[in-house]
């Protein structure tokens, strides 16, 4: 961009034709005629062309801000600090959905994935759609926790802060796409107090009382329970075993995938992926649960019929080893619909989770005596130092040359 550039008036003609009339704007010593675009739109341009050669044409109402402007871009291109005002310009909506097409491209964890759909769609849009994304502040953030606390459906501290995570990626991705956002526009939120969630100590007594509740809830369901306390599995993780996971002559599982939302999704971390060896007693429970549950529970012969008539037809077998009454994969609802009766008829505290079987078979394989730490860890498949004690670097079999005979003991009839 030339030193000598100037505004450039878009309404008259630079080099008027013979023949041109002009113009009431001019005077007789400064005749002006009239361009095809005189009248319509901004009159004055800020000619100039960016880093990238492309040629740039902002339009203003008078000269002098065409001419404040034209000074600030020489400026900017002198001290390399250029940003392209485009990015800026489109609002916040657009990026919000470019984000989730993006991810969805890049087969992101599903559930994630919808996590961030229901936070964009039902509280992030409503706030900020349709504002242009330059526009945003850190004062907007700020605003945006009081707008999140003052809606209905979000009782929990625990809540909010996981929406303003989402913001808080979005604003990255943002950034990240140019937009000339402030560089603390997240910096130093003051955020509502947490709680922190505290895990129920389980003891074995209380975990043979929660299976023998689901037992009593929907016994096909009660094999999820010993999963949970004997292998360690996350609860998708438990609805995503199979068949064909299960080494039964060398008591092994083969963690490698789980169940969200009824479909096979990725595991929660690389260390997630394990061969992982497991006590005899839940092999035998297993072989238990799948000789007493066939994939589709049996219905009478008037629902046969009527399925037939219906032109029922039984869903695939994926060799799941739980699936629902109908032999479909189990979904996190549905499971959640019977776990509650289950707690409170073992009489266990309310807030306890499925994790919570997760933690028990941790602690447990620590006071055993058998294992060190590390090897509790790598049991355990946890990626970090907080949620065991070391980084742990999962190998292809989790833990060489292990047998587990921790939990017979607990729960086998003397």
């Amino acid at each position: 961009m030339a030193e000598s550039d100037a505004p450039f008036d878009r309404w008259h003609k630079k080099h008027p034709k013979t023949g041109d009339v002009q113009c009431k704007c001019g005077t007789k010593k400064n005749p002006l005629y009239p361009s095809a675009d005189h009248g319509r739109g901004l009159q004055w341009q800020a000619r100039y062309t960016d880093p990238n050669g492309k040629p740039r044409r902002p339009m203003f109402g008078t000269w002098e801000e065409a001419r404040d402007q034209l000074d600030k871009i020489r400026v900017a291109l002198r001290n390399n600090s250029w940003v392209d005002p485009e990015p800026g310009k489109k609002p916040v909506g657009f990026y919000a959905d470019e984000m989730i097409a993006r991810r969805k491209k890049k087969r992101k964890n599903d559930n994630t994935i919808g996590n961030y759909e229901s936070h964009l769609k039902c509280h992030i849009k409503p706030f900020a759609g349709t504002r242009p994304s330059q526009s945003l502040t850190r004062r907007d953030t700020m605003a945006f926790i009081d707008f999140l606390l003052e809606q209905p459906g979000l009782n929990e501290g625990s809540s909010v802060i996981q929406v303003y995570k989402t913001w808080r990626i979005l604003m990255n991705y943002m950034i990240d796409a140019d937009v000339p956002l402030p560089a603390n526009i997240c910096a130093r939120i003051e955020l509502p107090d947490v709680d922190p969630r505290v895990s129920v100590a389980l003891s074995p007594e209380q975990v043979a009382d929660l299976a023998a509740a689901m037992r009593e809830v929907d016994p096909r369901l009660e094999i999820l329970v010993w999963i949970g306390a004997c292998a360690g599995l996350r609860e998708g993780e438990a609805f995503g075993l199979t068949r064909q996971a299960v080494n039964w002559d060398q008591d092994l599982l083969y963690v490698k995938e789980q169940r969200q939302r009824g479909k096979s999704a990725k595991l929660k971390t690389k260390a997630s992926y394990a061969t992982l060896p497991v006590d005899h007693f839940l092999i035998m429970r297993l072989k238990e649960h799948l000789e007493t549950f066939p994939q589709v529970a049996p219905v009478c012969a008037d629902t046969e019929r009527q399925r037939r008539a219906r032109g029922y037809v039984p869903p695939p077998d994926e060799g799941l080893i739980v699936t629902n009454r109908l032999g479909r994969p189990l979904t996190r609802a549905a499971f959640r619909y019977h776990w509650k009766p289950a707690v409170e008829l073992a009489g266990l505290p309310n807030e306890t989770r499925f994790h919570d079987l997760k933690h028990f078979y941790t602690t447990r394989l620590g006071a055993s005596g058998e294992f060190d730490p590390k090897t509790v860890q790598a049991l355990s498949r946890h990626a970090n130092f907080n949620e065991t004690w070391d980084t742990y670097a999962h190998p292809p079999l989790a833990v060489q040359g292990v047998k587990v005979s921790t939990f017979g003991s607990l729960f086998e009839a003397p």
